[in-house]
């Protein structure tokens, strides 16, 4: 926790938040900027204690080591908590954080050569009818659930991090059933200049929910550029897709090659990238064989199912025929027919040439797994086109392949931010204008946490020490979780009001704080 203040003050949070609020009133125990600071001690404290329960979390804590002199945990309480929260709302939490996370990536001296954007859904706890909500504040409601939650309301969380150590730079909430594309078109439209003028970041990264038309011209129109995955639903990466005999693929490092394509999707001059993966085809293949045996047993049964039904006419069975072959990837027919049934009302044998009182008709078949289509589908896998509007030669494959694959610093993000152990795995406050505040506090804990992780590695390195892992060897790259862990323990003592002691500092605790410096040296000493 310690390591966290220090982070803290390094990046000078509760004096930014104290600043973009002047008014509050000096009678108060606590600032904004401490609760905000609190709640990030809390938040990285991986407890996942409520709001309500913050003063237990720090009744055993050192509160004046860690937030400033003259504040105790009861101040912390819950009703701080949500003025904190309340206020955060009214000045604007994306415009807040987008300062914020301006201020860290010039501290840290990152170079910011790309920005990526994803999304994730958290569902939330509890019925909110909305009625005295802001007319501006988010909608918790249904929608598609990445947590596999679908019975629950859920709020949408659109993050942009750098590329380099997975800072979020940007933040904002989208009601739970917001589309991808529509949410990237948005911010887009209202934040990239802001954005580019911030950070100086060269490339737009995200998938392929970015790569819709109006979205590539508006990003082209404001010069910015763009790296982002191709949806192979496109009639234009269909055709590509069909001409892999010919491809000629260029190898490229860890089982990757590719091959450039010119193309003018949306009117946008671009390149495309269309790259093949040695491991991610291994890996589909077995998903494919999987999916192939499950979908034949399927289309068994439905064929079954169908050749039972009778239908009135000839015509209503080749219909019924048609869309059945239309909703099959790999399965065929052979020696399909349609057989005409005699109806006749009497029971008993039919007399010789006795015409019948009615007809029906049913289908018959032979069902078989269609190899080319297989084949076709074998040779689609481990395939993805990248595209960007760089059309320069400093923009190589390699280049752009790495760039992208920068997009798993806003996935990493995403799974720290929706771990069990991080403030809350589903959210329940009163209101959803706390909800979306407290979407900034935890981006807050997110930005802290890899701004430190960034700087321990990076000092390691500069002062070459190492520091134990998990199997106590050396290394250079720990996860800030472990550097964590490995502080627990560490108490403060005062006795009679006396100078107070720190105890059970160990040698690789000292190795940390002497590479990140005065400032954390202070909180340990």
């Amino acid at each position: 926790m310690g390591l966290v203040s220090g982070m803290c003050k390094e990046l000078k949070i509760a004096e930014f938040f104290d600043e973009a609020h002047p008014e509050q009133s000096k009678m108060k125990h606590i600032s904004y900027g401490q609760l905000v600071v609190a709640m990030i001690l809390n938040g990285l404290g991986f407890v996942g204690r409520t709001l309500h329960l913050y003063p237990e979390y720090f009744a055993d804590k050192p509160v004046e080591r860690l937030l400033g002199k003259g504040i105790l945990a009861e101040h912390i309480n819950d009703d701080a908590l949500g003025r904190c929260l309340d206020q955060l709302y009214e000045t604007g939490v994306s415009e807040l954080y987008q300062g914020l996370s301006a201020r860290v990536v010039a501290s840290l001296g990152l170079p910011c050569e790309g920005i990526n954007l994803d999304s994730t859904s958290i569902h939330v706890d509890g019925k909110y009818d909305g009625e005295d909500a802001d007319i501006n504040a988010v909608k918790l409601v249904r929608g598609y659930s990445r947590d596999h939650r679908p019975e629950l309301n859920q709020v949408i969380l659109n993050l942009i991090t750098e590329n380099k150590a997975g800072i979020p730079v940007y933040m904002k909430a989208a009601s739970g059933n917001t589309n991808d594309a529509e949410g990237f078109k948005q911010i887009v439209k209202a934040h990239i200049k802001s954005l580019k003028a911030a950070q100086a970041c060269r490339y737009f990264v995200a998938d392929a929910a970015l790569y819709v038309a109006e979205t590539i011209r508006s990003l082209d129109e404001q010069k910015q550029l763009f790296i982002s995955r191709v949806p192979q639903k496109l009639t234009q990466a269909k055709n590509i897709l069909t001409q892999l005999e010919s491809a000629q693929f260029e190898p490229l490092e860890n089982g990757y090659s590719g091959i450039w394509f010119d193309a003018d999707y949306a009117g946008v001059k671009q390149r495309w990238l269309l790259v093949k993966s040695e491991k991610a085809q291994k890996r589909e293949h077995l998903i494919l064989n999987k999916k192939l045996a499950q979908r034949s047993l399927q289309s068994q049964k439905s064929f079954r199912k169908l050749c039972k039904q009778r239908f009135a006419c000839q015509q209503d069975a080749e219909q019924a025929l048609s869309d059945w072959e239309s909703a099959q990837r790999y399965t065929s027919i052979s020696d399909k027919r349609v057989i005409c049934q005699a109806v006749f009302e009497k029971s008993g044998r039919p007399k010789v040439n006795q015409q019948p009182d009615s007809h029906y008709y049913q289908l018959a078949g032979e069902l078989y797994s269609d190899l080319e289509k297989k084949a076709l589908s074998e040779a689609q896998k481990g395939l993805f086109i990248l595209a960007s509007n760089d059309c320069s030669d400093k923009l190589t494959m390699e280049k752009m392949l790495e760039i992208y694959k920068s997009q798993q610093s806003v996935e990493k993000g995403f799974r720290f931010l929706k771990s069990p152990d991080f403030l809350t795995s589903a959210l329940y406050l009163k209101k959803p204008e706390r909800i979306e505040a407290l979407l900034m506090i935890m981006t807050c804990c997110l930005m802290v946490y890899t701004a430190l992780e960034h700087k321990i590695r990076r000092q390691l390195k500069t002062c070459s020490r190492y520091f134990p892992d998990l199997k106590y060897k050396p290394t250079q790259n720990p996860t800030a979780r472990w550097v964590f862990f490995c502080f627990q323990g560490i108490d403060e003592l005062s006795i009679a009001g006396k100078q107070a002691l720190i105890l059970n500092l160990q040698e690789r605790n000292q190795t940390i704080l002497d590479c990140l410096g005065e400032i954390y040296q202070q909180i340990y000493s």
